[in-house]
């Protein structure tokens, strides 16, 4: 029997290689002795070559096997690594006029009501003394990571710090609608001397790398918790009626009003980092819902995350870091859509405005994840990084929606006024020529996915709806998920139940990738989530 064991347990390496037999022997590892397996050299030095043949399979079957095999041949991907975290904070409110982004008209900003801010948190993963792995992430007070953003971020970082793998660097936005435009073309400039969007973006990219590389050179020793608490700050905006037709901030004091299109979530799901002497440093707050209390105002404003930081370090510390995250909440606000006035009078005798009572929610439900991460601060957990780029379909759009979306375009086309509008409407005249010419059928992003401890990461470029991040949540192994959007720019992810309700939101006009491409990427960042598990 053990001569059969043996000569099981020395395969050819053609049989190693083949994707039909490989994933087969896969599946019989899982009932060796884990001993066995690990005393056997070839299996060992064979690893990566499954990893090859695995990272092609096409049958449930083979990547089910590629996931255990790697797993188990691994046995460092679930050991303990001790964590070296440093942060920086730096401003990045402009001293000049500059046009605000978020809203379909043009604003200019002359003054800052408060500042805005770039978060940086970095963290290294140790073993014996030994570098295992990275990740950076940065929170910007900004509505969006706009196509070039985190490039010049990382190039500009690449120069100073040649240990740190700039793939490992994302950005995220926590979407305050009072911050600078990034991108030039998307609104007429006004005849006043203002900062020019590529100027300010240039500028804003040199300080986000400076934070960055201050935080890497700043990261010691640490120790790390988590816990989760609960604030009601998401509210979903889409109002739903008898026809089935949606409409965001619609009526809802309307006989035709049949309800809110879908749930939202109220989970916070909060990290929390001590130095060596037990003193809190940083914390990253995960709340599903856009920071766009104050969108239409006219000055640079960080939204609810500005009263929170205030709150959390006038108790806690002037130092702590706060990174605000931005979950799943593409169809959420913080707008009440009913209810107003219960709201208003609860306010009025607590002596608060919208934007206090939101931050005194978060900092509530921040303090109850604190009492149980307390009890359970951890000095070496398990650290990994996944970067993949995952290809998404594009939304397909039909020969109906082309004509709309070109004849919107006709009316805006002459009007340097309504340039937002113009491109929002020319955006989809374009992609459907270039659907008709079998051109950029998919559209590529890239996704982080991270384990801290028994904590689980997710990334996406995009404005999620809310249902999607829940999914992730759900089938998700960690003890807590964070999901963070608007990591880049790639416009709002609706479901199916939005896109046959349509307005604002779910319309060709306001995304790139429809509900065949959320699920593709629930089920990847899933998979990866397993894997790291």
């Amino acid at each position: 029997m053990r001569g059969q064991e043996k000569n099981f347990l020395e395969p050819s390496e053609q049989f190693l290689r083949n994707p039909n037999t490989s994933w087969t022997l896969a599946g019989v590892l899982r009932f060796l002795p884990f001993g066995t397996v690990l005393k056997n050299p070839f299996l060992l030095r064979s690893a990566a070559a499954m990893k090859e043949v695995f990272s092609r399979a096409t049958t449930v079957a083979g990547l089910l096997g590629a996931v255990f095999v790697l797993g188990t041949l691994a046995p460092s991907a679930t050991k303990a690594e001790q964590l070296w975290v440093g942060t920086a904070v730096v401003d990045i409110t402009p001293d000049r006029p500059v046009l605000l982004d978020g809203q379909r008209h043009v604003r200019v900003a002359r003054e800052a009501a408060t500042p805005i801010t770039a978060t940086a948190l970095a963290i290294e993963g140790r073993q014996d003394g030994q570098p295992t792995e990275q990740a950076v992430i940065v929170s910007c007070d900004i509505v969006a990571i706009r196509e070039g953003i985190l490039e010049k971020v990382r190039e500009k970082v690449s120069g100073q710090l040649a240990e740190l793998d700039p793939s490992k660097i994302f950005l995220c936005a926590t979407h305050t609608h009072t911050a600078p435009v990034t991108a030039e073309g998307k609104y007429e400039l006004p005849e006043e001397p203002i900062m020019r969007p590529s100027e300010y973006a240039e500028w804003m990219t040199t300080r986000i790398a400076e934070a960055i590389v201050q935080s890497w050179n700043k990261r010691a020793p640490a120790k790390v918790g988590w816990g989760q608490g609960q604030a009601v700050v998401a509210r979903n905006r889409r109002a739903i009626y008898a026809d089935g037709s949606a409409r965001m901030y619609g009526r809802t004091d309307v006989p035709e009003f049949r309800g809110l299109e879908s749930m939202e979530d109220h989970e916070l799901e909060v990290l929390f980092f001590w130095d060596q002497e037990d003193r809190l440093f940083a914390t990253a707050i995960n709340v599903a819902c856009p920071a766009q209390e104050v969108e239409g105002l006219r000055v640079i404003h960080a939204d609810f995350w500005h009263p929170v930081r205030e709150a959390l370090r006038q108790k806690y510390g002037a130092e702590l870091a706060v990174l605000g995250l931005t979950g799943a909440g593409g169809d959420v606000s913080p707008h009440l859509m009913y209810g107003k006035a219960a709201d208003e009078r609860a306010r009025k005798l607590r002596g608060l405005d919208r934007l206090g009572e939101i931050a005194r929610r978060i900092v509530r439900g921040w303090e109850e994840a604190l009492e149980v991460a307390q009890l359970d601060i951890q000095s070496d957990v398990v650290f990994r990084h996944v970067v993949k780029e995952v290809p998404l379909p594009y939304r397909k759009i039909t020969e109906a929606e082309a004509a709309q979306a070109a004849a919107e375009a006709a009316r805006y086309r002459d009007n340097p006024a309504e340039r937002w509008n113009y491109l929002w409407h020319q955006r989809v005249v374009e992609r459907f020529e270039k659907q008709q010419a079998g051109i950029d059928e998919s559209l590529p992003i890239e996704i982080h996915v991270l384990r801290i401890g028994d904590v689980a990461i997710a990334t996406n470029p995009f404005e999620l709806y809310t249902d999607y991040g829940i999914q992730m949540k759900a089938r998700s192994p960690a003890v807590q998920t964070f999901v963070i959007s608007l990591v880049g720019s790639a416009g709002y992810l609706p479901t199916e139940r939005a896109v046959r309700a349509g307005g604002y939101g779910a319309v060709p006009q306001s995304t790139r990738v429809g509900p065949e491409g959320g699920q593709i990427l629930v089920d990847q960042t899933v998979e990866i989530l397993k894997s790291l598990w």
